[in-house]
């Protein structure tokens, strides 16, 4: 990553970037209504319909033409949930319709991953931490480095083969993941708290394996090797998927990662900079920003968490001309392009050594201003939902 990409501000220039995204965000806040609610409502509806023409194909086909339709409803059925569906519900994006069906709190998706645990991890330490060494865990998920701030260990030569294992079981290492299963082997949780972790996650897994390997199998009768095979085959490609996908939105060689001290006291604008240096785009089609959640537009996402990500794709221009205005890199490109960098970027870092410019600061840190920082504004306003 290069420092010229990007221009440090002054104060004034900060204050007036925070402004404009703040302004931004309120525009898309104030023109939520139906159109919002029948979008995602008729994504729900797709799902299901996919879901279940999968499961019939996958029953009644004996010919490897049905099968293979079987499996294409079924995975897009399973994208369409985690992606557009679970995810976003459960960043809050649609808690203003106050529909019981589509609350944060209460929406539990189609994977191994408890909905709470994600919620708390994801939601919290990711998309407050965004990219700062040492507080934001989804950075390579603790088991990939992929800067050269980040210590060489031996281990970490395996990770062009281990990370074609993780995107083959995806959902399993969101799963464990949230697990923090290495502060239990370091000795730092106790057996109360990792047993208080493990119950929710073996119970949920416990549902999704007797699902897809145990009960649509046996519906199936004499079909039932055919349909488990079918079952495991939309998974993995739905893991595939959402591997790549976020990939692309976090780990492209453009983005760079944060010490504590450079963000500590940081401002609402500092925190826009943070989340736009630190994510990636991935430019398609519309059919494809629907199957990637839109987290395609991960930038965006960033930015914006809690509005339905829908409304990426049309405001993602407003967020262009708001960096190209104040001289910053907006960073996207073609899938192709996103992800080669993105192997490029796990190779590399898999070796001990240092990049000349590499994950150095693009500039200095524009001095702090005088308001509340963003993790304080978001603890008041999670008080305030929690109230309510």
């Amino acid at each position: 990553m290069r420092d010229s990409l990007s221009r440090a501000l002054t104060p004034a220039e900060l204050a007036s970037f925070e402004k404009e995204l703040d302004d931004l965000r309120q525009q898309v806040i104030d023109d939520l209504g139906q159109r919002d609610v029948d979008h995602i409502r008729g994504v729900i509806n797709a799902v299901r319909y996919s879901e279940l023409a999968g499961r019939v194909l996958l029953h009644v086909s004996f010919t490897p033409l049905g099968v293979v339709a079987g499996v294409a409803c079924l995975s897009l059925s399973k994208i369409l949930e985690n992606m557009e569906v679970g995810h976003n519900l459960m960043h809050g994006q649609y808690d203003w319709t106050h529909d019981p069906a589509l609350n944060s709190k209460r929406y539990e998706w189609d994977l191994v991953c408890a909905s709470d645990a994600w919620r708390h991890y994801h939601n919290y330490e990711h998309h407050t931490f965004t990219n700062i060494l040492g507080k934001d865990r989804d950075f390579g998920y603790t088991i990939t480095r992929l800067t050269a701030e980040q210590p060489w260990r031996p281990i970490y030569l395996l990770q062009p083969v281990y990370n074609v294992a993780q995107a083959l079981t995806f959902e399993w290492g969101v799963a464990l993941f949230g697990l923090e299963l290495e502060r239990a082997v370091t000795g730092k949780m106790s057996r109360q708290e990792l047993v208080g972790r493990l119950k929710p996650f073996l119970r949920k897994a416990g549902r999704q394996l007797g699902k897809d390997y145990v009960l649509f199998p046996a519906l199936a009768g004499i079909g039932a090797p055919k349909v488990l095979a079918g079952n495991l085959a939309a998974n993995v490609i739905r893991n595939v998927w959402a591997y790549a996908i976020i990939s692309c939105g976090h780990f492209t060689a453009d983005t760079r990662v944060y010490t504590e001290e450079e963000t500590r006291n940081e401002s609402r604008g500092q925190w826009y900079l943070r989340q736009l240096h630190g994510s990636g785009n991935i430019e398609g089609s519309r059919r494809f920003y629907l199957l990637s959640g839109h987290l395609s537009h991960q930038i965006e996402h960033h930015l914006f968490p809690d509005i339905p990500a829908h409304r990426y794709q049309e405001i993602a221009p407003k967020v262009r001309a708001i960096c190209d205005k104040y001289g910053q890199h907006y960073n996207t490109g073609p899938f192709l392009r996103q992800f080669g960098s993105v192997l490029k970027r796990i190779v590399k870092y898999s070796l001990p050594i240092k990049s000349a410019r590499g994950d150095t600061p693009q500039s200095a840190p524009p001095p702090a201003l005088k308001t509340k920082s963003i993790v304080a504004r978001r603890t008041e306003r999670d008080k305030k939902l929690a109230i309510a």
